[in-house]
């Protein structure tokens, strides 16, 4: 695996003990990036540790809530409702059009409980809203897309 900066592999072997304690068989390493991923009833949270400058490093946690969905104004404006009145994480749209939820903290202060409520929030939070979303506006949630790709294969 390789590294863009030394505080981004730094942060990457402080945090993978504390993945593999919480998260035991569920967790996903990827071998070739700084990257785990942690199943969670219909959802699926990615961690990732990304470089932030050169002296910092972003542990992010983001878990696909639902994917082929039409972005409708009704829907964005739903989900910018919802950000407003989260404490914890946000909506977003990736580059594909999906629906995302997410969550970054530093890595270089990061502590093990801190990384736990991170991961456990945004798998929570995607596992909750996803059912909602589909059932107002379609789309699939992330397990369903998994799924039908790994019965494709």
């Amino acid at each position: 695996m390789e590294f863009e900066t030394e505080l981004q592999q730094s942060c990457y072997q402080k945090i993978l003990p504390w993945m593999q304690e919480l998260f035991g068989e569920k967790l996903i390493r990827y071998p070739e990036e700084p990257l785990f991923a942690v199943n969670f009833g219909s959802a699926v949270a990615y961690t990732e540790v990304i470089p932030w400058d050169t002296d910092e490093a972003i542990v992010i946690t983001r878990a696909y809530v639902v994917t082929d969905v039409e972005l409708t104004t009704e829907l964005l404006y739903y989900l910018l409702r919802e950000n407003d009145s989260l404490y914890f994480g946000r909506f977003a749209i990736d580059d594909d059009g999906d629906v995302v939820f997410e969550h970054s903290i530093m890595g270089s202060t990061c502590d093990r409980e801190e990384l736990r409520t991170s991961v456990m929030a945004i798998a929570k939070f995607a596992d909750d809203y996803d059912d909602e979303i589909v059932a107002r506006w379609g789309g699939q949630r992330a397990a369903d897309r998994l799924l039908s790709r790994a019965l494709m294969s």
